[in-house]
């Protein structure tokens, strides 16, 4: 071979080395995200974001996420996961028993990581908190099994209080059970009357308050389901109108206007869903990691609030809440 030809010929696949060694690079990891309701939650998506990225992924330069909203149409999600699963994802972040559910029939194959309000093994998702099983595990955060405690609050910033709405979304009938189970077995302990009403719409909300004023509740106690999450601001702007104390499961309520809440660290729960997405990019077998219980809870409270509703925050419940709201 003359040196010319043997120079170009060396040249020539110098040139193509780059092209065949990105092609034989593997592709990005695609993530599959699913939610019963809207995007209007930053916080939560920036914990994810930072699971992931302790994992060592870092959205849009080495994993890629694709965000399904069910926009509060709870009967989209099993189409919703099923476009998730064809796509294909390498694993799938869903918040909410529905959506769970949902996620559960589309795949027996694709990894789960949850974050569920209810207890998982309870609801046939795992066989054990420690050992899963399968091809899902996640963050149980609690809010169901911490109704007692909400309705203690509401008691300490609202004494006089006797009949106390319950307002819970009969499309979730799994936390709703679990939240009229819990709270009617609390009040009947404390001798306060619950008043049940259903929402699952915003049409549903303004005649539920007009139900809870002619029965003349004197407290309100919401269930901490994604419906009423992300219509936070109705909510809240409803009590105000009416004047009636509520207490709520995640601190955008009381950020809102809302009296107070108490419950998990969603944004940390979040974080760890994004922690444990990250371990099973890398191989981890999702059966071979324990369902996480949340262990970070916190109470805020709208001191503006309070006053306006003329009542005094006792000094032992300024004296454990993580945020006052002034």
């Amino acid at each position: 071979m003359k040196r010319r030809e043997f120079i170009t010929l060396l040249g020539g696949a110098t040139a193509a080395w780059p092209l065949a060694a990105r092609a034989q690079q593997p592709a990005m990891p695609v993530i599959g995200f699913l939610h019963p309701t809207s995007d209007n939650y930053p916080d939560r998506l920036r914990g994810l974001r930072q699971g992931l990225k302790d994992g060592g992924y870092i959205e849009g330069e080495n994993v890629s996420i694709l965000y399904r909203w069910a926009e509060n149409q709870l009967d989209r999600l099993p189409s919703l996961a099923a476009e998730l699963i064809r796509r294909p994802v390498a694993v799938i972040i869903v918040t909410g028993s529905v959506a769970t559910s949902a996620a559960k029939a589309a795949t027996t194959s694709v990894p789960i990581v949850f974050n569920l309000a209810e207890d998982p093994v309870r609801l046939g998702l795992v066989a054990s908190l420690a050992r899963p099983g399968g091809n899902m595990t996640g963050v149980n955060f609690f809010a169901a099994e911490l109704g007692a405690k909400r309705l203690e609050l509401l008691r300490e910033l609202a004494p006089a209080a006797s009949r106390v709405a319950v307002l819970v979304n009969p499309m979730n009938a799994t936390t709703m059970e679990s939240t009229l189970r819990d709270a009617t077995a609390a009040a009947s302990a404390m001798g306060l009357q619950i008043l049940v009403h259903n929402a699952s719409t915003s049409r549903d909300l303004d005649a539920a308050f007009d139900a809870l004023v002619r029965e003349r509740a004197d407290a309100l106690f919401v269930d901490p389901d994604p419906f009423f999450t992300s219509r936070h601001v109705q909510l809240v702007h409803l009590a105000s109108r009416h004047a009636i104390p509520a207490i709520y499961a995640t601190r955008v309520f009381a950020e809102a206007g809302g009296l107070m809440s108490y419950g998990a660290d969603l944004a940390d729960a979040f974080r760890q869903m994004g922690a444990y997405a990250s371990r099973i990019l890398k191989g981890t077998n999702p059966a071979d990691l324990p369902v996480v219980q949340s262990s970070k809870f916190e109470l805020v409270i709208n001191a503006q609030t309070a006053r306006m509703l003329r009542l005094t925050v006792p000094a032992t419940v300024l004296a454990i809440a993580d945020e006052v709201i002034e």
